[in-house]
């Protein structure tokens, strides 16, 4: 049986990492907005900074700031190189259960991004260190799945890497459309399926189509897109109820929750949210991602030890 601790650190190590690449993805796509000199990069700005805690582009003086600030700001708890150092943290509290590959591909990741050298880095050609993060954090969840035993250890960072995705998602597109800020300007949308790392996939399945409705169905309910609000919770399901399996259910019981959260998706109407609005099925995505975060946590770390130890 796994120690608390140990279940702890690897399930946030995937969160870490997870929001490391989505938040360098996000500021990757403001600073190629730019590039237009149009309007495209305050809304980019906008989707991002109001998907990564509700912040708005009038807290900054520019968009190359925002972007900054997302990227490099080491007192930014939000910020690239905030996760990557908490990543890397946890990861290293836990050693002794993840692979020298593995290990290795985050600690020279985590060097180069905070180095002192990381700054000019930034400055001389901040999209391809944008771009270069997100290429190395695919090595590290490479590493990990091509090195590491399937596990117990494995399932609880996969874990929390899909819980982290389902949030992040869901945030972006209420970000992207939710209440009254939704918009069918294509370059807008463009921008959308970027931050969402979807706009190939997207295109695969409905070629040069771009609008809102098809953007949230795909994003939201495509059970083979592994960055679909769907493909998550599925995953969140399945690893929950391996790490779980033998347990007895009580009624917050993150499998529970996590199977009530992919039914929902599972069984929801494309057609009904497109006339009522998608604002309750997210919201409902993010309350049901917090829960199976807070279940977890109850369950497998801050349990009460008569529930483990023998009388």
């Amino acid at each position: 049986m796994m120690l608390a601790r140990v279940a702890d650190s690897l399930y946030w190590l995937g969160r870490y990492a997870e929001r490391a690449e989505h938040v360098a993805r996000l500021a990757g796509v403001m600073l190629n907005a730019m590039l237009d000199q149009t309007d495209a990069a305050e809304e980019a700005a906008r989707i991002a900074l109001a998907a990564v805690g509700g912040r708005s582009a009038a807290d900054f003086g520019e968009v190359l700031e925002a972007a900054s600030t997302l990227a490099i700001d080491r007192h930014d708890p939000a910020s690239v190189v905030s996760s990557l150092a908490t990543a890397r943290e946890n990861a290293r509290q836990v050693r002794e259960q993840i692979t020298t590959e593995t290990w290795e591909q985050l600690n020279l990741l985590y060097l180069r991004s905070t180095g002192v050298a990381a700054d000019t880095a930034f400055a001389a050609d901040a999209p391809e260190f944008l771009r270069r993060i997100i290429a190395d954090l695919h090595q590290f969840k490479g590493a990990a799945d091509a090195t590491m035993s399937h596990g117990e250890g494995w399932r609880f960072m996969l874990a929390g890497v899909y819980v982290e995705r389902a949030q992040l998602i869901a945030q972006l597109l209420s970000a992207g459309f939710g209440g009254d800020t939704g918009s069918d300007d294509h370059v807008a949308l463009v921008n959308l399926l970027r931050m969402g790392c979807a706009l190939e996939p997207y295109l695969r399945v409905y070629t040069a189509d771009i609008n809102a409705r098809s953007i949230l169905e795909f994003m939201m309910f495509d059970e083979e897109f592994p960055r679909s609000i769907r493909f998550a919770t599925e995953r969140i399901q399945e690893h929950v109820a391996r790490f779980s399996s033998g347990r007895e259910r009580s009624r917050n019981d993150p499998l529970r929750l996590a199977g009530r959260l992919n039914a929902r998706l599972a069984y929801a109407d494309i057609n009904a949210i497109e006339r009522g609005g998608a604002d309750e099925l997210l919201a409902g995505v993010q309350a049901g991602c917090a829960a199976i975060n807070t279940a977890i946590f109850e369950t497998f770390v801050a349990y009460p030890l008569d529930q483990r130890l023998p009388a």
